[in-house]
């Protein structure tokens, strides 16, 4: 009877939710090379939430480096850097009144909500009532299942034909933390189906080609945020050998990887795995862009935060073949996305843009031949970081949409 009890203790303390009062994310502005030290000194002795940059090693001088510190170490943090000089911002005072503000209670209905944040049981009925609300342009797939046994379910949107068309690629939330990447997933999908027929770019878009959405790519990682630890970021995989569980996905493809702006050790946020493609999800997205590589044209994944159209290479600082041509597209993505609020967003390739990353799936995708690859990192610059209030989704997703459109007209007129 103790022996049950015990383990019945222990799973209700592991299902707990974490929680983040008094915890702050703290702007800090490095300025000479003492400030990085400080910093990286300051991560190997306090454990930090680093959420931009990734990691302590991609730290550098004149790079705004956001991290989110535990109420237990504030005042040790804030003397060591009263006392360097160094710059510092508060973006956020209290984690958890923002947190509160992000999931607290919000208008629902017995349809899907696409300006709320859903959970993965939300949107796993979403997507099973959406496959089937319109057969003539959308279906389902399954790819495979996640490390903890989740399936990761594919939509296909696009006219049905006889023959196999040009397609786009798209993926969400590969970082499980980044909640309005899996918003805009659910937000294109709605889009395009209820604009087809009305709205002539998508007509022809859905006419001619085939887009491939994956709602949520870390499915795990995802629902352990909702229901544990909102700022998790990897997948949940387990490591022989360590404590410390998952990977990070987007350092985990074949694409250089574990050289650059990634990490061996399992406890490491950006911990590229234990091989290339030791992660299950990511295996799956890389057979099926493998398995249709001669079809699909463009690979487009969906981050935040920072305001970025990004293209290959992370991995390296020489220039894609095809730089010019995919700056000009970023660029032009980035003005139309601008135009409806004023929203504005830097493009470029991603290693001097934003820092050198190896492993990643745009990288790997543009390496297997999908010419058209970009990363977006959504909303904001750090204001609220990976807690963007609900009411910024409608906004964010209404300006992303044109941009999105903006590539894949682009990739219409310029088939290879």
């Amino acid at each position: 009877m103790k022996v049950f009890l015990l383990f019945g203790l222990v799973a209700l303390a592991l299902a707990e939710v974490r929680r983040f009062e008094g915890e702050k994310v703290l702007r800090l502005k490095p300025v000479m090379d003492e400030h990085v030290v400080l910093i990286r000194e300051l991560a190997a002795s306090i454990e930090f939430d680093f959420w931009s940059p990734d990691s302590a090693e991609m730290v550098t001088i004149d790079i705004d480096v956001d991290i989110h510190v535990p109420a237990a170490y504030l005042d040790l943090v804030s003397t060591m850097l009263q006392q360097s000089d160094m710059e510092t911002e508060v973006l956020i005072e209290d984690l958890q009144v923002s947190i509160d503000a992000q999931t607290g209670p919000t208008s629902r209905t017995h349809s899907h909500s696409y300006t709320n944040y859903n959970s993965w049981d939300e949107v796993q009925s979403w997507i099973a009532a959406i496959s089937t609300s319109n057969s003539a342009l959308i279906s389902k797939q399954s790819i495979g299942s996640t490390y903890e046994g989740r399936p990761m379910t594919l939509l296909k949107l696009g006219k049905k034909s006889n023959v196999t068309k040009p397609a786009i690629f798209m993926d969400c939330g590969i970082h499980a933390r980044e909640w309005i990447s899996p918003a805009f997933c659910q937000w294109f999908v709605k889009e395009a189906l209820s604009t087809y027929g009305s709205d002539s770019q998508m007509t022809s878009l859905l006419d001619q080609m085939d887009v491939y959405v994956l709602p949520v790519f870390n499915i795990d990682g995802y629902d352990y945020t909702h229901k544990s630890n909102r700022f998790w970021r990897k997948t949940r995989s387990r490591t022989s050998g360590t404590i410390c569980r998952g990977t990070d996905p987007n350092r985990n493809f074949n694409a250089s990887w574990c050289t650059t702006g990634s990490s061996r050790h399992p406890c490491s946020e950006v911990f590229c795995g234990s091989k290339v493609e030791s992660e299950v999800e990511v295996r799956n997205v890389a057979d099926f862009l493998r398995r249709n590589k001669a079809d699909i044209k463009a690979y487009l994944t969906i981050h935040s935060y920072s305001q970025l159209v990004l293209f290959p290479y992370s991995y390296t600082y020489d220039l894609a073949a095809d730089h010019s041509e995919l700056l000009k597209v970023a660029e032009g993505a980035s003005s139309a996305l601008r135009s409806l609020y004023g929203t504005g967003y830097t493009s470029g390739p991603g290693a001097p843009t934003i820092y050198p990353a190896a492993g990643g799936s745009d990288d790997y995708a543009y390496d297997i031949g999908v010419k058209y690859s970009f990363t977006f990192e959504l909303r904001d610059t750090g204001r609220y970081g990976f807690l963007l209030p609900a009411s910024q989704i409608k906004p964010t997703c209404m300006e992303t949409m044109l941009a999105i459109k903006y590539i894949a007209a682009h990739v219409q007129e310029n088939l290879y």
